[in-house]
């Protein structure tokens, strides 16, 4: 069930084109989609149909040849600061988890919190409350390099709740996980987005994370389509630990 009144942000797309290359690669090709707030969307479709590229425009990582995206009241073409509107609005969690391999996990989730006016004090606690949640109070004090993959892949999911995002954007967050440990990161994704009520964007090839999302689509040919059927997830056993 969607929740369209809670922390969450509409994201409005509109005839959003993107090619590459001078145009010799088209990527987007007339994109719209509405995301209600506080929806949780999955977007389907193979390597190369430009599931990220779109993911990519909505956090202002980069921006469309044509077209509008709006979340909330702002239009990605009219930002003047990119930076300011992706630590307000957006939470990032990539398959390949970026986290600094010379920090702790505590030390890495406060990063988006460095320039955000919080004392050290603040960052810290947040940083604990959310490493706790995400259930890796024991591995505060480890670096990423001695921590499993799906332990990895919770750091990088508290550290895109940092700053309180109203829109979450995940890119693959299963995919360099084996299944079992991607059921847990799918279960905690799904909690998470209950629990702060924020809009959630998840490209995925993984039918387990498309069943539970309240729409599920997919790329074809450069544009989104509703999936004809949703797809059911698989009675898969549920891990004790990832």
């Amino acid at each position: 069930m969607s929740t369209s009144n809670g922390h969450g942000v509409e994201v409005v797309i509109e005839h959003v084109r993107k090619s590459f290359e001078g145009g010799l690669i088209r990527s987007l090709e007339d994109v719209n989609l509405r995301i209600e707030p506080g929806e949780f969307i999955s977007l389907m479709g193979p390597s190369g149909s430009g599931k990220s590229t779109l993911l990519n425009l909505i956090g202002a990582l980069d921006r469309p040849d044509s077209g509008s995206i709006s979340v909330g009241a702002r239009r990605i073409e009219d930002l003047r600061n990119p930076a300011e509107y992706r630590a307000e609005i957006v939470g990032f969690v990539f398959q390949l988890h970026h986290l600094i391999p010379t920090l702790s996990a505590l030390e890495n989730v406060q990063m988006p919190m460095l320039g955000r006016h919080h004392s050290r004090k603040a960052r810290e606690a947040r940083a604990r409350e959310l490493l706790n949640e995400v259930g890796l109070s024991h591995r505060l004090n480890a670096n990423p390099g001695t921590l499993s993959g799906g332990e990895r892949q919770r750091v990088t999911i508290a550290r895109a709740l940092a700053n309180r995002p109203r829109l979450l954007l995940a890119d693959e967050p299963t995919g360099a996980l084996d299944s079992v440990t991607g059921v847990r990161i799918m279960a905690l994704l799904q909690k998470l987005r209950e629990q702060y009520q924020m809009t959630t964007l998840v490209v995925t090839n993984d039918v387990a994370i498309a069943a539970i999302a309240d729409r599920a689509y997919r790329m074809r040919d450069g544009r989104v389509e509703p999936l004809d059927e949703p797809p059911t997830p698989g009675a898969e056993r549920q891990p004790e630990q990832a």
